[in-house]
């Protein structure tokens, strides 16, 4: 644990995260200088909730009430207590798995986990990692999008492509410039696998002004990287499930606003998936698509790797939103995200090390309290009764 500190930086720099600037290793090693015995700061800074912003507050502060020094102050308390946290959160992972080397490797630089090769599909293990993933993600962007707005804030340049951004958060983001960026970005990716890809229809509802685009206060980069996936998923489904030569059905895209939320779905006709498999498609390193072969350095995989989903469903729920899934076998798959539409009411929603969260990890296999339907067919032979 003792080499935690000096090398934050690599917590921060996953590749299934969307990295920062380099302007955060300034940060970064003034913050590990800081801590010099770390099991000793973990255990006094898990003490601690952490303190979660609001888009407003972040908009606020980046705009109006700029004070890099004031921000350092702030991100030097509150990192540690975020990662302190979930660092806590480790060792309440079940025992077998504490001596695997890949869990060994989280508690000396908190790294990439990967834990289904030598568990399976154990369900009281596999529970532990989805509830421990999820908060571990999402403990990473929340520390991601911290360091971000204080490097992007105070390092003295605008963004030349979106000048009115304030460090990440776009105060005016159009959500259908967004879907048609992440659109582009997935038909290319599609077209060079399959040579074709689906046309994309898209519309907006804006109850308060019709004539007017959607916007709202949000990170641009989070809502790219939901619909992204989503639209590499949608659009293998619709190929793989029509003939080849045959007249691809467009991807629907509804864009819809009101009062509380904003709302995009997103419609394909891709023979959807079996109900039976719906409660998957969240779970770490599950995919309906083969593992991708890494020996092409040329082409970016299009699909397999099973992260996409539960990491995109985690910035949804990052700012109080959410991705559901409802699907029609045989015919296709509603994805839909749900946002805040105001800024007030976009809070981070941040994970906790407290007894609730220990209970999570207790938590062992018993009986099922339901029948569980048998998988051969019931030989009512062996009650006849005697004649």
């Amino acid at each position: 644990m003792s080499s935690i500190w000096p090398r934050l930086h690599m917590l921060l720099d996953g590749s299934v995260l969307v990295t920062g600037t380099s302007g955060s290793d300034w940060l970064l090693s003034v913050l590990g200088r800081t801590a010099a015995s770390a099991p000793h700061h973990i255990e006094h800074f898990s003490k601690f909730s952490p303190s979660p912003l609001s888009m407003k507050q972040f908009l606020d502060f980046g705009s109006t009430n700029a004070c890099e020094k004031t921000s350092f102050v702030f991100l030097r308390q509150e990192l540690p207590v975020r990662l302190s946290n979930i660092m806590k959160e480790i060792n309440l992972l079940p025992k077998r798995l504490l001596t695997t080397p890949s869990v060994q490797m989280v508690q000396s630089c908190l790294s990439h986990l990967s834990f289904k090769e030598v568990f399976g599909q154990d369900p009281v293990t596999n529970q532990n990692i989805q509830y421990f993933l999820d908060r571990f993600y999402l403990s990473r962007i929340s520390i991601r999008m911290l360091i971000n707005q204080h490097t992007l804030v105070f390092d003295g340049a605008t963004n030349p492509v979106h000048p009115n951004t304030i460090g990440s958060i776009d105060p005016h983001c159009q959500v259908a410039e967004v879907v048609k960026d992440a659109y582009e970005s997935a038909r290319m990716l599609c077209d060079q696998y399959y040579l074709s890809s689906p046309d994309l229809v898209l519309q907006e509802l804006n109850t308060d002004n019709r004539n007017q685009p959607i916007s709202i206060v949000y990170v641009p980069s989070h809502l790219y990287h939901m619909l992204f996936e989503l639209f590499k998923n949608a659009m293998r489904a619709t190929i793989e499930s029509h003939k080849e030569g045959s007249n691809l059905p467009p991807i629907q895209v509804m864009v819809a606003i009101g009062g509380e939320d904003l709302t995009v779905k997103m419609s394909d006709q891709g023979g959807g998936v079996p109900f039976r498999k719906m409660e998957n498609l969240f779970s770490y390193m599950y995919s309906t698509a083969p593992k991708p072969q890494m020996d092409d350095k040329h082409r970016a995989p299009l699909a397999g790797f099973g992260y996409g989903l539960p990491i995109s469903r985690l910035y949804a729920k990052y700012f109080q939103g959410d991705l559901q899934l409802y699907s029609m076998e045989g015919h296709g798959t509603d994805a839909v995200i749900h946002l805040k539409a105001l800024s007030t009411d976009s809070v981070e929603r941040l994970p906790v090390f407290n007894k609730t969260a220990r209970r999570n990890y207790e938590v062992t296999q018993g009986a099922d309290d339901w029948c569980v339907p048998s998988r051969e067919p019931l030989d009512l032979a062996v009650f006849r009764l005697a004649k």
